[in-house]
């Protein structure tokens, strides 16, 4: 643990709280100190939402201290269980409540006995994980825990499967005629047990046990026939995993995604956990595929659901032109190896979405059963409808390909930037601006730290360097260093950038209300490829317009200053006063300065200082400034 006045992950128990948040009326309890309470605060600040479950905080405070914690948080998950009627209470341990040594599993269990809704422990290590890693690992496990009941329940209720199996009729039928309907192979068994066995032991006994063997047999064939038959959709759907609450744009690229979805004629048959209810997730598995938006949230259920329940998922970010077309074309390999390959290895019930009467659907699934899955999903195999889409929405719907040839986007050519942010959109933007933009990524660098090996797999051969920090100060350094054109990067690089005058563009969380906008503006998607042109473009400083800015003192992020006149030597001299220089200057050095633009009179200083620096000048003359501006030509 380490004292920091800026994250950008928070602590293990806000992901928590974001997922339990997301989901309708799903209510979270945290143990811990009345300052940790704000979540609810920000949520409706950032969100501008008011239809949400809020989060309850059982406080820890001096009467705790003394006399423990174990009533009070059970009482607030009873008084929560009568008043809200949730379905489900998520215990958030805290790093408070892991310094006392509480035993919240304990308290979860006793007051399950007590609540009529659903009661877990959210099982996350405070100390180990942050943010994103805990929101993460909550969502699996809340998935888990649902899909896990729901399997029990086919299997729970033995009575029903011996209906299934007539075992209890044709017992009823034996007591009645005496006859027990065994071959005379076990009536030999039945013997050869008496003359071994010299107790008093009865052939009624025996043939229970053999009823029983055989009974046991029968239902473990039955449950292998049912786990092999898998429930799907009729028309190919997918789950979108990892949309939750305060996420940077999450809302609109959701839109986005089900936009491009629709397009491909593919039903979302989920979002989770943004808006669904805890008693849909038993549904997860009818879907054909997952959808993985962002690796930060929803990668370790998509894996979880791979595993278990053999779905296959894509994890590409369909960010950019290029990430997009990949994206689609998984798409079209996933639905290929699933009608051609997978369906036809297993016993697929496909349930339709219409409502239907119960004749028709079964007709549909003996239809389907014995049909070529090729021919009723023809549309899905067929490769130039793929090839035709994505050509389509390159050429008219995303406007990105056109303006890379521009000669707006070719005067940013070469230009030097920095990328910072989660593993997710950093990886993607680095690749945006090399690849798709022609910029130069000197730096390119996340905060996560444990998704490090991935994002440099990801950035290989489209950047200078990897930067793989969570502490700012180390990438405010790295920036200073590399001095870019342009930063993209979290709200904390806007921070960086504004000081050392350097324009930013926000890509990544942490985010602020101006990454909470009301138009629409998502960063997937072909839409989200028109929202990050005009990100980059928007971003850079333009020389003419910034130039006019301050003759006109208009610029909104630079104080104003006071014109100067190029011809004024008291004026130049005023002007060193201000830019509080570390060189003494001569008056024609500082003449010759306050005649450079305004829009790069501060580049050129910094230059002529750096030349003096290296070369152990301390007062800068006019010939230095000749000697440093050569030297940059050169």
């Amino acid at each position: 643990m380490k004292l920091a006045y800026w994250m950008y992950a928070g602590p293990a128990h806000m992901g928590t709280l974001r997922v339990a948040s997301s989901f309708k009326n799903v209510h979270a309890i945290m143990h811990a100190p009345l300052g940790d309470d704000y979540f609810n605060v920000m949520r409706s600040m950032l969100e501008r939402e008011r239809d949400f479950t809020p989060v309850t905080t059982s406080i820890v405070d001096r009467h705790v201290l003394a006399q423990g914690s174990q009533e009070k948080v059970v009482e607030n998950i009873t008084r929560k269980d009568k008043e809200e009627n949730p379905d489900l209470i998520l215990l958030t341990p805290t790093c408070t409540s892991s310094i006392l040594q509480e035993d919240l599993q304990n308290f979860v269990n006793r007051a399950s006995l007590e609540s009529n809704c659903d009661v877990i422990l959210a099982d996350v290590n405070h100390y180990r994980v942050n943010e994103l890693q805990a929101a993460d690992r909550t969502l699996e496990q809340i998935v888990h825990f649902y899909i896990e009941r729901e399997t029990k329940k086919k299997f729970s209720s033995f009575s029903e499967v011996e209906s299934l199996l007539g075992i209890g009729s044709a017992e009823a039928e034996g007591s009645k005629g005496g006859d027990n309907s065994f071959s005379s192979q076990d009536n030999s068994v039945v013997n050869s047990y008496k003359t071994s066995n010299n107790s008093n032991a009865s052939a009624p006994s025996f043939f229970a046990s053999v009823e029983s063997k055989q009974r046991s047999e029968h239902l473990q064939n039955l449950s292998v026939d049912m786990e092999q038959i898998i429930e799907k959709t009729e028309k190919p759907s997918v789950n979108i995993l990892g949309i939750f609450t305060l996420g940077f744009h999450n809302q609109h690229d959701c839109r986005e995604l089900k936009r491009l979805l629709t397009d491909l004629n593919i039903e979302v048959n989920l979002v989770i956990p943004e808006g669904s209810s805890v008693h849909e997730l038993k549904n997860l598995t009818k879907a054909w595929f997952n959808i993985v938006p962002y690796r930060e949230v929803g990668l370790m259920t998509a894996d979880f659901l791979e595993k278990e329940y053999q779905m296959p998922f894509i994890s590409i970010t369909p960010m950019g032109i290029q990430q997009t077309s990949q994206f689609i074309h998984q798409i079209e390999q996933i639905l290929e190896t699933l009608i051609c390959s997978t369906f036809k290895k297993n016993k697929i019930k496909f349930i339709s979405s219409k409502k239907e009467s119960s004749s028709n659907k079964e007709e549909s699934l003996i239809l389907k059963n014995q049909t070529n899955l090729s021919i009723i999903y023809e549309e899905y195999l067929n490769k130039v409808f793929y090839q035709n889409y994505v050509k389509k929405q390159t050429q008219f719907i995303s406007q990105a390909a056109w303006f890379s040839r521009s000669i707006d986007c070719q005067n940013l050519t070469g230009k030097r930037t920095v990328v910072f942010g989660d593993a997710t959109h950093a990886a993607a933007m680095t690749k945006i601006l090399t690849t798709e933009m022609g910029l130069q990524v000197v730096c390119a660098g996340t905060y996560c730290k444990h998704d490090a090996d991935w994002f440099r797999e990801q950035v290989l051969g489209y950047c200078d360097q990897v930067l793989i920090t969570d502490d700012h100060t180390k990438v405010g350094d790295m920036i200073t260093r590399l001095e870019p054109a342009a930063i993209f990067g979290t709200q904390m690089e806007r921070h960086i950038g504004k000081k050392l005058e350097i324009p930013c563009g926000v890509i990544s969380a942490p985010v602020h209300i101006q990454n909470f906008p009301l138009s629409y503006r998502p960063f997937l998607g072909y839409e989200g490829t028109n929202q990050i042109a005009d990100l980059v473009y928007n971003s850079f400083t333009l020389g003419m317009e910034d130039h006019l800015l301050e003759i006109f003192n208009g610029h909104d992020t630079k104080t104003q200053i006071s014109s100067l006149k190029s011809n004024d030597a008291n004026s130049a001299q005023s002007f060193s006063q201000n830019e509080n220089n570390k060189f003494n200057w001569s008056d024609e050095a500082l003449k010759e300065l306050s005649g450079v633009p305004g829009f790069v009179r501060g580049k050129v200083k910094k230059n002529v200082e750096k030349f003096a620096l290296e070369n152990n000048h301390s007062f800068i003359t006019l010939e230095i400034m000749f000697a440093a501006k050569e030297a940059v030509n050169a």
